[in-house]
């Protein structure tokens, strides 16, 4: 369920100034974007605006709650903050919160590119599971997305005492950029058959 007409109305209209308005698919809900920039998401009627470390603050002073996201029963936390009652009625101030969800999501997105992220920073990757690839010879995250979490997966299962389709699915959420648990269902349905298949064929040479 999206905003309503009258809601929906009232955010275009703050919107319209900063730049091209468009809507997607996103998280069960609907992703919002200025010029390409995910600023916000609506799930079930409500909207939520994205936050980082900086206006985190400012929005859970305003008493604005994370968006839990349900995927296959399992809750996610997003870093995705609820418009309420008041802030709507506060015209104003939620065109400030909404271009500072905006400027911040766009300087998060300059930074990115700019920056070489090192493996550990990528979604379910850690500082153990960096070591684990240096070790295999896959140092940089360039390397890790041309190899693709099939053949990373196979280079650590022969290093690794215990590999299981979890790590694999892991591998894959960090390439796409996204936490495993909002792995878009095809990529993990693919992902587990062919592990189950990998797991087939090794013990039958076993």
């Amino acid at each position: 369920m999206f905003l309503s007409g009258a809601r929906f109305a009232q955010l275009q209209q703050g919107v319209s100034a900063l730049g091209k308005f468009k809507k997607k698919s996103q998280f069960g809900g609907i992703g919002l974007l200025i010029d390409g920039v995910l600023f916000a998401i609506s799930s079930d009627g409500e909207l939520y605006l994205r936050g980082d470390s900086h206006v985190e603050v400012l929005f859970k002073a305003r008493g604005m709650e994370k968006f839990i996201y349900s995927k296959r029963g399992i809750p996610v936390t997003l870093r995705y903050y609820r418009v309420n009652e008041s802030l709507w009625q506060d015209q104003k101030q939620l065109f400030e919160y909404v271009n500072l969800a905006y400027q911040y999501t766009m300087k998060e997105m300059i930074d990115r590119q700019k920056m070489p992220l090192r493996l550990k920073d990528l979604p379910n990757l850690g500082i153990v599971l960096e070591r684990q690839l240096w070790k295999v010879g896959i140092s940089k995250v360039e390397e890790l997305r041309m190899l693709g979490a099939k053949a990373t997966y196979l280079k650590l299962q022969q290093h690794r005492k215990k590999t299981n389709v979890s790590l694999l699915l892991a591998l894959a959420g960090a390439i796409e950029g996204c936490h495993v648990a909002v792995l878009p269902e095809k990529i993990r349905d693919e992902l587990i058959s062919w592990h189950s298949e990998l797991v087939h064929q090794n013990s039958d040479h076993s």
